[in-house]
Parts: C-alpha cells; sequence; structure tokens
C-alpha cells in the first residue's frame, strides 16, 4: 500500500513537471505572438497551424546546437549553475499544494523564501564563471535588485502570515472562502507585491541583468546551446509558478480552470508591462524600492500587527 502511494505521488510530480515544461512552451509563443501584434507585427506563424508548434521546434533547435568551448571560463561553476538554477524552480515547484491535496507543505512559506533567495546566487554563479565584463555587470546588478526586492517581497509574505496565522498554502484557501479575499481587502500590498514580483523575476521594465542596450545579453551572453535553454526555462517557468502564488494568495478558490485562468491572465499582464513601458534608469529602481514600495509595506506591515494584537485583546 505505501509502495503504491509513493508510486501515485512520483507519478503526480513527474506529471506536474511534464505539464509545467509544456506551459513554458506555450508561454513562449504567447508572449512572441502579443509582441509580435503589440509592435504591429505578426508572431510565429509559419510552423503547423498558425505556429502553435514553434517552440518545440525551438526547443530541438537549442539543444542540438554546437557547444562552442570558451578558454578563459571556470568550467565547473560555468556548466553548475544553470542546472541549479532549473532545478531551484522544479524544486519550488514541488512544493506546490496538489489538487487531490496529497500533500501540503507545514512550513511553505519559509520553504518558497528560501528557494526564491537562492536564485540571486545562481545569476552571479553564472556572471562571475564566463569571466566577461558584461556577465559580471549583469551579476553584480541582478545581486543588488533581486536583493532590495526580495526585502520587501518578504515583508508582504510576512504581513499575509500575520492575516491567516500559517505558513500552509492550503490555510490561505480555507481563509479565503466566500466572499472574503486579499486582492480587495488590501490592494494596495496586492499591487505592490505584483511590482515586486516583476521586480524578482527580471522583466521590463526592470529587466536589468539583461539589459540588451548597453549589456549584450547580461549574464548569460556566453551560454548557448543546452546552457542557455536551461537558463531560459528557469526563468519562464519562475512566471508561471509565481503566478501560482499569485492566485493561492489573494485570490484562492478552485485549483482548476480558474487558477488556470488567473496564471494566463497573470502572465498576459507580465507581456503587455513588456510590450508597453521602457526599461527604467537604475538608480529610479533603487529609490522606488528602498523610499517608496518599503515605506509602504512596512506601514502596512505595523498597521496588521497593531490590529490583530487589538482583537487578542479584545478576545
Amino acid at each position: 500500500m505505501f509502495v503504491g502511494e509513493c508510486l501515485f505521488v512520483f507519478l503526480c510530480l513527474l506529471l506536474s513537471i511534464v505539464g509545467i515544461l509544456i506551459g513554458v512552451a506555450f508561454l513562449v509563443m504567447i508572449e512572441r505572438k502579443l509582441l509580435g501584434y503589440i509592435q504591429d507585427r505578426k508572431g510565429p506563424n509559419k510552423v503547423m497551424i498558425l505556429g502553435i508548434f514553434q517552440p518545440f521546434s525551438d526547443a530541438v533547435k537549442l539543444f542540438v546546437k554546437e557547444y562552442i568551448k570558451l578558454i578563459k571560463i571556470n568550467l565547473l561553476m560555468y556548466f553548475i549553475s544553470p542546472m541549479v538554477g532549473f532545478f531551484m524552480s522544479l524544486m519550488l515547484l514541488i512544493g506546490l499544494p496538489m489538487k487531490e491535496n496529497l500533500f501540503s507543505m507545514n512550513l511553505f512559506l519559509l520553504y518558497m523564501m528560501s528557494c526564491l533567495s537562492l536564485g540571486v546566487y545562481v545569476i552571479m554563479m553564472s556572471g562571475w564563471a564566463s569571466n566577461s565584463n558584461y556577465s559580471m555587470l549583469g551579476g553584480v546588478r541582478s545581486v543588488a535588485q533581486s536583493l532590495s526586492y526580495e526585502v520587501s517581497m518578504f515583508l508582504i509574505f510576512f504581513m499575509m502570515f500575520f492575516y491567516v496565522e500559517g505558513f500552509k498554502l492550503i490555510d490561505f484557501f480555507k481563509f479565503q472562502e466566500g466572499m472574503l479575499k486579499f486582492w480587495y481587502m488590501n490592494s494596495m500590498i496586492f499591487i505592490l507585491l505584483f511590482i515586486s514580483m516583476v521586480a524578482e523575476l527580471n522583466r521590463m521594465p526592470f529587466d536589468f541583468i539583461e539589459g540588451e542596450s548597453e549589456l549584450v545579453s547580461g549574464f548569460n551572453i556566453e551560454y548557448m546551446s543546452g546552457g542557455f535553454t536551461l537558463i531560459f526555462l528557469a526563468e519562464y517557468m519562475m512566471i508561471l509558478i509565481l503566478g501560482m502564488l499569485f492566485y493561492f494568495m489573494f485570490i484562492g478558490g478552485s485549483m482548476g480552470l480558474p487558477m488556470v485562468f488567473s496564471v494566463l491572465l497573470y502572465s498576459i499582464l507580465l507581456i503587455w508591462i513588456r510590450g508597453c513601458f521602457p526599461r527604467l534608469r537604475y538608480d529610479s529602481l533603487m529609490y522606488f524600492c528602498w523610499y517608496y514600495i518599503l515605506s509602504i509595506v512596512m506601514l502596512n506591515l505595523l498597521g496588521v500587527v497593531v490590529f490583530k494584537y487589538w482583537l487578542w485583546l479584545m478576545l
């Protein structure tokens, strides 16, 4: 009986991994299509029906590309970094609760913050191991940007903990049963968390580690073939995973079609922002985090703590 349950859990995890990889492929296609229409042109539309199999042909092309051995790289770190980044995204994925509630981590919020914190080391190692000025500058920018926005994002997570009084994602579902939803209870924090997640994902207008206009391609400029593919997959998997977290924590409800629709809407909004907004100046990015976002989040956190303490005194 125990062996059968373990096999079933392993099969569910395997299907989750395969499912999110297919989701990444179609997310890339949606992004290329939407950016094409935003720029008044057509996206990929030649491969099969309306270009629907374009991401799969691109994946095959990337994996079979020739690898050119670079001379001055730190070989071990150069090869390990993309793999670590890819597996960190998978580790965050397998911690999410399943629809059948087979398991749900008791301390998932702490586990999630640990995985998100380690992501910056992957970019830093990649930039350093490539032994390129552009890569190194992208890695240094990533450290400053990610650490800055992680502070405000983690404070928001702790604020949600004070609301729910639990670290399990299932507790967020139970708390938001009925009409009580976090996204309109505290809409300002909802918006600030979305901005912090955009900065954490290094998407426009916060994509300073991949600033093509000044860094050519940023920290991954020396990567090609399979290494670049793993970095690319990890980046787009994090978009889908953080979209699911956003749904769990602020919207709640069913884990079926409503969650798929919410994650799709979240992804389309990120693509829309990329197509419409220019890149910020780097000092504006840091000022916006430390002077505005962090101040508002700390005031909200103080208000939530005082409110919970007042409720405790009343009870």
